[in-house]
């Protein structure tokens, strides 16, 4: 395992990390959470992946019951959250509680994700969307408060607009106030836009770090949804019907069967093919894993050995497959 900074921080994240997002509550109980961040750790893994949304609490709560059983030295893992949809509660719609990046929710995030997982305080918080509706410097300010108060120690943004990432960062340098260090798009051979286009700038500019989620495109290019919907799978899931347009797209379903052909060349498969690619980027500070089963975790890992035999021909016939269904 190699480790990277965070931007232009001086944060080392792995350049390979574990997150949580669909699995942990919904498939992934306490005991299997902590074999796996156990394996994970143990493989050289520091940065682990939530966010406040995920199971609606319930990721933070598993997580955090997680490393109270492994007794992990405090300096040596990282862990993240994100703040934006909130906590849905029944019969309750206000504004102030969702969808929304403004302060009162902001700082009562905070203390709510810092309860579930038993923690005295969050390494990276991230707004987990842009919110509109609500001016960009009040967000600032919350988010640089909460690492004032000794409750986060960076900041960053999920899925924001270029633009608006360095509107951020200019009212923090404007202001004195504590920047925004890192980005967590959706990066993969199928989403390439935001990544290799809408933020160059701002990797020289800024300084922006990446931690990037979904390598595998939400389980497509591990080639299991050639043939339809597995059972057990991601996409059979009842909350995870969106994606399942997506999984099984001819075009795309045809592309990951020549890819595994590159990925036999090279002894692995085209799920770590794929999550080397995303890893080669020099840009990406961490590539975010996802995984049910220790198993699967396990073979993802395997896609370090992969990365050094990327040549530039390996990655010319990898582009020459995969660009025209990009976005």
């Amino acid at each position: 395992m190699q480790y990277r900074r965070l931007g232009r921080s001086g944060l080392q994240v792995s350049e390979l990390s574990l997150g949580s997002w669909v699995t942990y509550h919904n498939q992934v109980d306490t005991k299997a959470a902590t074999e796996m961040l156990a394996a994970a750790f143990d493989a050289g893994v520091n940065f682990f992946d939530n966010a406040e949304v995920y199971a609606q609490g319930q990721s933070e709560v598993v997580m955090g019951e997680a490393f109270k059983a492994l007794k992990w030295n405090r300096l040596d893992y990282i862990v993240s959250t994100k703040f934006f949809w909130g906590l849905s509660r029944e019969g309750n719609t206000t504004t102030n509680r969702k969808d929304t990046l403004n302060r009162k929710y902001l700082m009562q995030a905070i203390d709510g994700s810092l309860k579930r997982m038993q923690l005295d305080f969050i390494d990276l918080v991230y707004c987990h969307r842009p919110d509109p509706h609500t001016p960009i410097e009040e967000t600032v300010r919350a988010m640089s408060d909460m690492i004032t108060q000794g409750k986060a120690l960076y900041w960053g943004t999920s899925e924001w607009s270029a633009s608006d990432i360095r509107a951020a960062w200019e009212i923090a340098e404007r202001h004195h106030l504590h920047k925004p260090v890192m980005e967590q798009p959706q990066y993969h051979l199928f989403c390439r836009r935001k990544v290799e286009q809408e933020y160059a700038r701002l990797y020289e500019d800024l300084g922006l770090g990446l931690t990037t989620w979904s390598p595998l495109a939400s389980g497509l290019l591990t080639g299991k949804y050639k043939d339809g919907i597995p059972a057990d799978s991601r996409g059979a899931m009842e909350n995870m019907a969106f994606l399942r347009e997506g999984l099984t797209d001819p075009a795309k379903n045809a592309v990951v069967a020549e890819l595994a052909k590159i990925a036999d060349e090279l002894g692995g498969n085209v799920a770590q093919l794929a999550i080397a690619w995303v890893n080669r980027n020099p840009h990406v500070s961490t590539v975010i894993l996802g995984a049910s089963k220790l198993s699967q975790l396990q073979d993802n890992l395997g896609a370090l050995a992969l990365t050094p035999r990327l040549t530039p021909e390996v990655l010319a016939r990898i582009d020459a497959l995969c660009k025209a269904l990009a976005s």
